[in-house]
């Protein structure tokens, strides 16, 4: 999300009193949908049953239509409400064809009445007919003059807001559009036959021996020329980058939320982006594969063209995470009018069923919000909670995702309904650990299963949670982020402690090792999509966030963002992003990079580029020699990373031998060569520290390891530790600006030979020497 959203300390009091709506645990399913939810052929695609939960309304009709938008309906069937809460109907395919002369795609989308708007047959299209009021007591929000989406589509027909259809307004509630009819424009589910394709062979691979690189499926390839046009910014066009992502080193490609979002309207005016949707973070289907990213957008394209990228990305040895966003929804929140009240869009979930799919105030009436955009998805009901499983379970087992990363993870850790937000780990009735129970996470040591990866905050009361979210979760470690950001780019304005800057690069054991989690639960990182780039991080003091177009201007960004333009020396610029980029891969944890990061990609100082579906915020593919020489330094350093398991451990640093003697895997050392004690660790005024790592435990090629790092402004002599029986310390790289060019980080077998034991190595400021023994 928008870094101005996760990082606010907005007072979002955690109300425990009296009135509190408190949840019980949600009782075990006996499998994944197991209410069969959605619009589905039978097993000889003569009949379409249409299934749809709601426990509020008193009447819900399915309406279908020969076309995807512009026409009105050719059928309407009123449905009957069963077991649990479930509408259905059934439909002869047959007598949709002969009768209604549906002989295409079936497209639907239902009508709901209830207590707030009861169902009178006099009711027409437009009509108030029966209507009571916007918003009852208890919190409904029925209007049946809108089509609302099946939050179980698999497909949606098109964007809300679209060029044809551009009143946004049809869509709300309140005196002024509660009877403005959706059904023409609205988006409308697909019934499809199932797709069979294949997605390739899942790869295995324990997370901990992963390296993901965080992108946009848009961006990827949306200014690469080498591809036809055609195929630009799609999932097609995405797929042609497998092999680059593999000859870089990538295992884990992690993209931005690819579930239906309003973002059509991006193209309407290139050169207007107020109101551009470009991340994504406004889900409008769980589902849903977005048609926009499709090259083919025929009924059931862009399903087929997921999973043919999907199949690229595992013929070539790499997982596919997607970015999931179960925090809100796309239908927001209070929008018009000046109560807060009346005027909200309903689309899908609202118009269904308010309170079971959103958090709300005790009196049912506004939403309650921890997102800053409209309102908490209520995660603790335990319908809510089945269409969270649900569509992860159908991107899992049918699209063929690898791993997940949760936007604002830590409202589904609420346990409470309305009135009142509280995170705790240990209620088994939350979210999260329902997620772990249902869909169980990758084994420690790899095999089948899938890769959890939170992004731990969100706005307010107990939500800022790095490393505290529940076993089976990895987390995104801000702390790691921040602790390195500072470390390089605030001497003297931040304290940072080597002892502080030790807890980071061994995995975060004082926020992992304390619940029985790993390392590898540690995603470290310095950018991610929100913020700057690796490159701005060290070219700007400030955000530049209101630059004309394509580079902005985007509301909103972090102002506190630990960086630093190193004078506004460019050889000093560059020293620093290989120095950042070489502490997060040589650290222990799982490292994420952000797409274009490894050739110094910029956005001109833009840390919010939210808004931007502009080829300034696209990937590009034309390379400077600087922009050249750190993309092999990238490489060579995640080859290296890859080379030596013992950078990858799958416990803390430590081990125990037959005798019950702990072993140092890990020592850190002082400059001048002798272990780092409690006194250097917890002085303010170090900024230099060295490890060592022991790689015979872990079977590496390489006996020992060694990092040095200079934080400090002046260079620092480090002397180097014994590196073996008959041994010398080789060099494979160091970060310093004397050292730039293709060779900065050396192939395999051309390391040059520094010395044994008290050699004496002098590292620029703010440079990372790592060295081998042989």
């Amino acid at each position: 999300m928008r870094k101005l959203m996760q990082l606010c300390s907005c007072a979002v009091g955690v109300l425990l009193a009296i009135g509190l709506w408190l949840a019980p645990a949600p009782p075990a399913r006996a499998a994944i949908n197991g209410q069969n939810l959605g619009a589905k052929y039978d097993g000889t695609q003569s009949n379409i049953t249409f299934r749809v939960y709601s426990s509020r309304a008193t009447r819900i009709e399915v309406w279908l239509y020969k076309t995807a938008s512009g026409a009105q309906e050719v059928v309407r069937y009123v449905m009957t409400k069963g077991a649990n809460n479930v509408w259905s109907k059934t439909a002869s395919v047959s007598t949709l064809q002969t009768t209604y002369g549906i002989t295409g795609t079936v497209y639907y989308g239902y009508r709901a009445w209830g207590p707030n708007w009861p169902y009178n047959s006099s009711w027409t299209k437009g009509s108030g007919t029966g209507f009571v009021t916007d918003i009852d007591a208890s919190g409904n929000r029925f209007n049946p003059n809108k089509l609302l989406l099946d939050p179980y589509a698999v497909e949606m027909s098109q964007d809300p807001q679209t060029a044809s259809c551009s009143d946004g307004t049809i869509y709300a509630s309140g005196a002024t559009h509660r009877n403005k009819d959706s059904g023409a424009c609205a988006p409308k589910g697909l019934v499809l036959a199932p797709i069979t394709t294949s997605i390739g062979t899942k790869p295995t691979r324990a997370f901990k021996d992963d390296v993901v690189y965080e992108v946009h499926v848009r961006g990827l390839t949306k200014n690469d020329t080498s591809l036809a046009a055609s195929l630009r910014g799609t999932y097609a066009g995405a797929a042609q980058k497998a092999s680059y992502l593999a000859s870089l080193g990538i295992t884990a490609v992690e993209f931005l939320p690819v579930q239906e979002t309003q973002n059509d309207t991006n193209d309407v005016d290139p050169n207007s982006n107020s109101g551009d949707n470009y991340w994504g973070y406004m889900t409008l289907n769980y589902f849903a594969p977005d048609r926009r990213y499709s090259s083919d957008k025929t009924a059931g394209g862009p399903t087929r063209e997921w999973k043919a990228m999907v199949k690229a990305f595992h013929d070539a040895g790499i997982k596919v995470y997607i970015d999931v966003v179960y925090n809100h929804t796309g239908e927001g929140g209070p929008w018009g009018g000046t109560d807060g009240l009346t005027v909200y869009n309903i689309q899908s979930w609202r118009g269904l069923d308010n309170p079971t799919y959103y958090s709300l105030t005790s009196d049912l009436k506004y939403p309650w919000d921890n997102t800053g955009v409209g309102g908490n998805y209520n995660t603790r009901n335990a319908t809510a909670q089945d269409l969270i499983v649900d569509s992860l379970a159908y991107w899992r087992d049918t699209l063929g995702v690898d791993g997940f990363r949760f936007d604002l993870a830590s409202v589904l850790g609420n346990t409470c309904q309305h009135g009142c937000y509280n995170f705790d780990k240990m209620d088994s009735g939350n979210a999260l650990n329902r997620i772990v129970t249902e869909l169980p996470p990758r084994p420690a040591g790899g095999g089948s299963g899938i890769d959890l990866i939170a992004e731990p905050w969100a706005i307010g009361g107990n939500s800022y949670q790095v490393g505290g979210f529940p076993t089976g979760w990895a987390e995104w470690n801000g702390i790691y982020r921040d602790t390195i950001r500072k470390k390089q780019n605030k001497m003297g304005v931040e304290v940072v402690t080597t002892g502080t800057l030790a807890s980071r690069f061994a995995g975060s054991s004082d926020l992992y090792g304390d619940d029985g989690r790993k390392p590898w639960h540690s995603v470290n990182f310095i950018v991610a999509h929100d913020g700057f780039t690796l490159n701005d991080l060290y070219m700007f003091n400030t955000k530049q966030n209101s630059q004309p177009w394509p580079y902005g201007p985007s509301d909103g960004g972090d102002d506190n963002n630990n960086s630093w333009d190193q004078g506004g020396v460019a050889v000093d610029q560059r020293r620093a992003a290989r120095t950042g980029m070489g502490l997060m891969m040589l650290s222990a944890g799982v490292p994420m990079m952000t797409g274009g990061d490894e050739a110094l990609r910029t956005l001109f100082g833009n840390n919010n580029p939210y808004n931007l579906d502009s080829a300034a915020n696209w990937l590009y593919w034309t390379r400077t020699a600087s922009e050249q020489n750190h993309q092999t330094f990238t490489s060579r350093l995640i080859a290296f990373r890859k080379a030596h398991p013992a950078l990858r451990p799958g416990s803390f640093y430590s081990s125990v031998d037959n005798n019950g003697n702990v072993m140092e895997q890990l020592r850190w050392f002082k400059p001048d060569g002798a272990q780092a004690d409690a006194a250097y660790f917890n002085s303010t005024s170090n900024h230099a520290i060295a490890w060592r790592i022991d790689g015979s435990e872990f079977g590496d090629s390489a006996s020992s390891i060694y990092v040095a790092y200079n934080g400090w402004s002046g260079q620092v002599n480090f002397t180097l530790p014994w590196p073996g029986n008959g041994k010398q310390w080789y060099r494979v790289t160091d970060t310093a600006t004397w050292n730039e060019g293709a060779n900065t980080f050396v192939v395999p077998g051309s390391e040059a030979v520094i010395g044994g034991e008290f050699t004496v190595y002098g590292l620029q400021a703010r440079s990372v020497l790592l060295l081998i023994a042989k």
